[in-house]
């Protein structure tokens, strides 16, 4: 075998290492690790509802029923009726014409890229992408571009250079940016792709459920409808507080899909309870908008409590707020003094962000109150006067 160790040293020394922390509840504001209960502020469940009753007796319903495995993929015998019927109110929420199912949405942007595009092909995407998108389009035999972060001219110029009747050009983004909370301009990029060879896909997953005015995502916030984004992808485990992944768009796109995506093809169905747990979610995002207007006021509160630190806080208007640290080592010993105050924020570093920029990625969820809030910002004032005073002395 070999010689692993050495590597594995490197990157603690680098404060690059990377530790599993082993969750004893569900999801909430409140979690229990190794015995001990924290309050989170690193899940993604936006507006609160993993472990939300009515979601847990639809998956609990639908196991008694239909028991807890597909048995086999999509196109064997593993596409349940439950999974049908998910399909189909995930195209009705979103406007499109259908939508497909997938185990995670790093499957589904790999069916994405590899469908749509062959050698001689261009895709190009935000240098800020998911790493799910960047490995999607690597794997694919098109050619990859990548652009500044939201540089629009930029993306114009390559669009511009790489115009040919031959070659097909796939716009692939983050709608809302996981690790800087940042949005796109999607109508700005829906301009630059209404072209007969070029087509805009976008991964709305944390966009999904808590942006738009019914929750159905960025797209619904920016008014654009299946012509102008024909490709939304978006997951089902953040907002939704489920897990998987779907693609929505027109006909055509979907059988593309079911036809030549391998990771479509040749995986196991999810279980038909997830999508029992799915439906059930939908129904509660579109009818509990309190949800989303409380998760937008505390990110207001939030961002007015949290001043005269000396960690500059990203610019964002959506439940990720991340702070920037900067340093590997710093960003893990200040997530260390939060969790011995009893707050779980988890230190982001590269490679998922750039060097030099790790940093805390604080999130805010539905379940959270001002009081929980508060805490966080009593702590972080703490512990920034212990860091300033220890670089002084």
């Amino acid at each position: 075998m070999f010689d692993l160790q050495p590597e594995l040293e490197e990157r603690e020394r680098q404060g690059l290492y990377r530790r599993r922390l082993v969750n004893e509840s569900a999801q909430g504001p409140v979690v229990r690790i190794d015995g001990s209960d924290y309050l989170s502020f690193c899940s993604n469940d936006y507006l609160g509802l993993a472990n939300h009753a009515a979601i847990k007796q639809a998956a609990i319903d639908a196991i008694k029923s239909h028991g807890v495995g597909s048995g086999a993929a999509h196109l064997v015998n593993g596409h349940h009726r439950l999974h049908h019927h998910c399909e189909q109110q995930l195209a009705d929420f979103t406007g499109r014409d259908r939508a497909l199912l997938f185990s995670t949405g790093y499957m589904a942007n790999l069916a994405i890229a590899s469908a749509l595009c062959k050698r001689g092909d261009v895709i190009l995407q935000d240098r800020l992408n998911h790493a799910s998108l960047i490995d999607a389009a690597r794997i694919s035999d098109a050619r990859l571009l990548r652009y500044h972060h939201l540089d629009y001219p930029q993306l114009q110029r390559l669009l511009a250079e790489h115009s040919s009747a031959h070659t097909r050009r796939l716009v692939m983004t983050d709608a809302v940016f996981s690790m800087d909370g940042d949005e796109v301009d999607l109508r700005v990029l829906a301009g630059m792709c209404d072209q007969p060879d070029s087509a805009l896909m976008i991964d709305d997953a944390h966009g999904f459920g808590v942006l738009g005015d019914t929750g159905a995502g960025s797209c619904e916030q920016a008014g654009l409808d299946q012509q102008q984004v024909p490709v939304l992808m978006a997951t089902l485990g953040k907002a939704v507080g489920v897990s998987g992944a779907f693609v929505a768009g027109s006909e055509a796109l979907i059988e593309t899909l079911v036809q030549k995506s391998r990771s479509y093809i040749f995986t196991t169905a999810s279980p038909p309870s997830l999508s029992a747990a799915v439906m059930a979610a939908l129904k509660i995002i579109q009818t509990e908008t309190w949800r989303r207007q409380k998760i937008a006021d505390l990110v207001g509160y939030f961002r007015h409590r949290i001043v005269d630190l000396p960690w500059q806080l990203m610019p964002s208007s959506t439940p990720i707020q991340p702070m920037l640290i900067g340093d590997n080592h710093a960003a893990l010993r200040i997530s260390r003094q939060l969790r011995k105050q009893g707050l779980l924020v988890t230190a982001i570093r590269p490679p998922t962000v750039a060097q030099g920029t790790a940093r805390l990625r604080i999130t805010l969820s539905a379940a959270h109150d001002e009081d929980q809030v508060d805490r966080l910002v009593r702590a972080l004032q703490v512990i920034s006067r212990q860091e300033t005073g220890n670089k002084t002395a």
